[in-house]
């Protein structure tokens, strides 16, 4: 089996994949792109799913659509939001069952 290089992340990189992991190192951000992984959402059907204050629901999706992580579309006097980025949405749905398993497993303990 031939040895791998290492290889090192260039700045760029680096930055965008902190600042991936800071956006969901937030549970309210989880559950903001956790229920926008369901269903495109307004701020106010955001707030009302998950009992958060609209103002906060707006300072985390702006947040979040600064890091390409949601989009939005206008209809009328309402925005709605989901998904952009497919790759982001997968990690955070594989971690949430990685952490369904682990407790799961701790409870038969």
């Amino acid at each position: 089996m031939a040895e791998k290089q290492a290889t090192s992340l260039d700045p760029d990189t680096l930055s965008t994949v902190s600042q991936i992991f800071k956006a969901v190192s937030d549970p309210s951000r989880i559950r903001i792109l956790y229920l926008l992984s369901q269903q495109e959402c307004s701020v106010t059907e955001i707030a009302n799913h998950l009992n958060l204050q609209q103002s906060a629901v707006s300072h985390q999706l702006s947040f979040l659509k600064k890091l390409r992580l949601v989009k939005s579309r206008r209809s009328g006097k309402t925005v709605f939001y989901s998904e952009e980025d497919e790759h982001v949405m997968n990690l955070v749905a594989q971690t949430i069952v990685h952490a369904q398993h682990g407790l799961a497993d701790e409870n038969r303990d």
